[in-house]
This record gives structure tokens, sequence and C-alpha cells, in this order.
């Protein structure tokens, strides 16, 4: 059930953002054992001047094609935060040619009772899911 937003600079074709969907949705599934259909994806683009995502002093050079994915989740493992950083930007190469030095990921942990899935129901607390 985590909540991926994802943030990249205008000018990726349709299907190659369909293809960043889809591949992010089956590595997290994988390294969160994550239900099949837990899919809440939030693609956003923005003009160049809008992003500025630097190093933070690490030496990583980035190119227009960077992403961001901000994912709000349950507590996860550190086992598992570490898969899904390592899968993800493995597979996004593998698949798509994007750079690891493009690829960065920031993960908010909540709790059961932050959710509704609508109907102002706390699903999660009332035993809908579980």
């Amino acid at each position: 059930m985590p909540l991926m937003k994802i943030d990249m600079l205008q000018g990726r074709s349709e299907t190659e953002i369909k293809q960043i969907l889809d591949v992010s949705y089956e590595i997290m599934l994988d390294a969160f054992d994550a239900p099949v259909g837990d899919r809440y994806q939030i693609v956003t683009q923005h003009a160049p001047y809008e992003m500025q995502i630097l190093d933070t002093g690490l030496g990583i050079e980035r190119t227009d094609k960077v992403l961001i994915f901000s994912l709000v989740t349950r507590p996860r493992t550190e086992p598992q935060k570490q898969a899904f950083y390592k899968n993800l930007v493995t597979a996004l190469h593998d698949k798509l040619g994007i750079a690891a030095t493009d690829v960065m990921i920031n993960l908010t942990v909540n709790s059961d009772a932050d959710w509704s899935f609508g109907n102002g129901e706390a699903q999660f607390l009332t035993g809908k899911l579980s």
C-alpha cells in the first residue's frame, strides 16, 4: 500500500512513463511483499527550472533523466528498504537505460491509522484491510 510519487522532468514519452510505473510497481511488490493490486502511483512532470537535485557532496552526476521516488508506506525493515533501493535502480537501468545516478528514493513511514482508501473510513483500523 505504499503511495508512490514520482517526480521527473517533462519530455518523456507516455510509453516510457508507463514502463517506469510498471517497473517500480513490480519491484515494490517484491521488496515489500505487498499484495498484487496495491498500486497507488502518481507522476508529476516539471519544467527544468522547477527541479534542483544536487548530490549532497557525493559526486553524483545527474542528467535530465533524473527520477525522484517518494513513497509513503507502513514500516519496512532495513533489508526490505535496501532491496527496494538496489532492485529499483537495477531494473530501471536494465529495462530503460536509466542511470543509477539519476534515481533518488525517499521513504516516509506512517501507521495504519494514517490511511483512508475512501468513504471516510480507516480501513486498516476497521478490519476491512489487513
